[in-house]
């Protein structure tokens, strides 16, 4: 199963922080960017969270939130969030199942070695819960405003 543009968002609920709890049920009716980044505080992911942080303001200027997912454990995505005063929710999904439902857990290669991982995507939800946009494979450098811009058609 994978998040497909124009079908019905794969569901999900998960632990965040702040002690939040995430879900597509809870953002029913509501637009939301749903990113899923491999782990936090490396150097793609701490430019693509603070890209979203600074990002914010445009987002809720729209009635939009921005929801973050990776495999860390939630103490770490807590002190990733405390390091860059990060105030989203950023989400645990340690056993990669909300991954997995938007075909984001692929299987990676680096220095010949074969294994799993997240592959960087995020995904744009419509109030209607579909997914109006999907970016896989993303390059961090101007993907911020390629998703605010297209977060304006909505």
């Amino acid at each position: 199963m994978s998040a497909e543009e124009g079908k019905k968002a794969p569901d999900f609920t998960l632990q965040a922080t702040g002690g939040r709890t995430v879900s597509l049920k809870a953002m029913k009716g509501k637009p939301f960017v749903l990113y899923f980044y491999p782990k936090a505080d490396t150097p793609g992911c701490t430019k693509e969270a603070c890209g979203f942080q600074e990002a914010l303001p445009a987002f809720a200027g729209l009635g939009i939130e921005v929801i973050g997912v990776s495999p860390d454990t939630l103490p770490a995505i807590e002190k990733f969030a405390a390091k860059y005063n990060l105030t989203f929710p950023l989400a645990s999904d340690p056993d990669n199942k909300a991954a997995a439902a938007y075909g984001v857990w692929v299987e990676k290669s680096m220095y010949g070695r074969k294994y799993m991982g997240i592959e960087r995507s995020t995904f744009l939800i419509g109030k209607d819960g579909k997914v109006a946009k999907a970016w896989r494979g993303v390059k961090v450098p101007g993907h911020v405003e390629a998703v605010a811009e297209a977060a304006k058609a909505l």
